[in-house]
């Protein structure tokens, strides 16, 4: 606990939603368990082992500490959260939490929840992945699949793309999508696909082809995808749905499964695909081990095919 009192002594609050204290990267002795969000107004720590009363006060009374330091004039905000195999505990432990709760990113708006489940609305780790698509979508059509809240949607249009196809299973996820976009003045110009992905090939071939096709499943999630059988299943399809040159984005958040495991699977099933680089993770996110944390891989269509 030690480790993370020290940390929050130099934790400064910008404008932007941003990880503030990554004990899951390994950095922390002692702290693995704990991580601290910044979604203004509001803090969140989570952790991932039950805290003990005391901890809890310990960590609640540092956070005040802190926030007392760097924002005297302002009311503190704060959400805990404890998950562990599936279960959820959601508290507000002081302030309040506003409805609705709108944050930026690199001059993005999104819509996020705090108080339900374990997914918040917005990836954080997954900020450098939507930077990259905002700096290359000009003028692009762009296939967003396990859109979500469609985030990679809203900085493609940013960026200048002419067209975005969202496509998840979850309709609630894609309505708040839809707020997503309009938060950020996007009337027109994206699709939004309530649909099984495997069941929609056809569709998405007839929609196409695309200039970019970013892919950020789920890792385990029964009835919709589990990695270790399912991603071979989606690469095999990407190929006939790019355009010439494009460019897929392959994301994948398990750490028990590594770099090689995915570059395997897409030269088993799409030699056709020529790996580019792993984008690299936020700062904040940096771990001990970089093949646990989030991956994101770029390939594109080789001209050689």
């Amino acid at each position: 606990m030690q480790s993370f009192i020290q940390a929050l002594a130099t934790i400064e609050l910008g404008d932007d939603a941003v990880r503030l204290f990554h004990g899951r990267g390994g950095h922390y002795v002692g702290c693995e368990h704990l991580c601290l969000d910044w979604f203004a107004p509001v803090l969140l720590l989570t952790s991932f082992t039950p805290l003990e009363d005391t901890d809890l006060t310990l960590c609640q009374q540092a956070i005040a500490a802190r926030w007392q330091a760097i924002r005297p004039d302002s009311q503190l905000n704060l959400v805990y959260q404890y998950r562990s195999a599936g279960e959820t505990f959601t508290q507000l432990l002081q302030g309040e939490v506003p409805e609705p709760h709108i944050v930026s990113e690199n001059g993005a708006r999104f819509q996020v929840h705090l108080m339900r489940g374990q997914n918040h609305g917005l990836f954080l780790d997954m900020a450098n992945g939507r930077e990259w698509v905002r700096a290359n979508a000009r003028y692009k059509k762009v296939l967003n699949l396990f859109a979500y809240t469609c985030g990679f949607s809203v900085a493609a249009l940013q960026g200048g793309a002419d067209e975005v196809v969202n496509m998840d299973m979850s309709k609630g996820a894609l309505g708040i999508g839809k707020q997503n976009h309009l938060l950020n003045g996007f009337s027109a110009g994206a699709r939004f696909l309530g649909h099984d992905i495997f069941k929609s090939w056809g569709k998405l071939k007839k929609l196409g082809p695309y200039d970019i096709v970013v892919a950020d499943p789920p890792s385990n999630q029964k009835g919709s995808f589990v990695a270790t059988k399912d991603y071979v299943r989606l690469i095999r399809r990407l190929p006939e749905l790019l355009a010439e040159n494009g460019e897929v984005l392959l994301c994948l958040n398990a750490p028990e499964l590594d770099t090689a495991f995915l570059r395997q699977q897409v030269a088993e099933a799409a030699p056709a695909l020529e790996y580019i680089e792993r984008l690299a993770n936020p700062l904040a996110f940096m771990d001990v081990s970089e093949e646990k944390s989030l991956k994101v891989l770029r390939y594109r269509l080789s001209t050689q095919a």
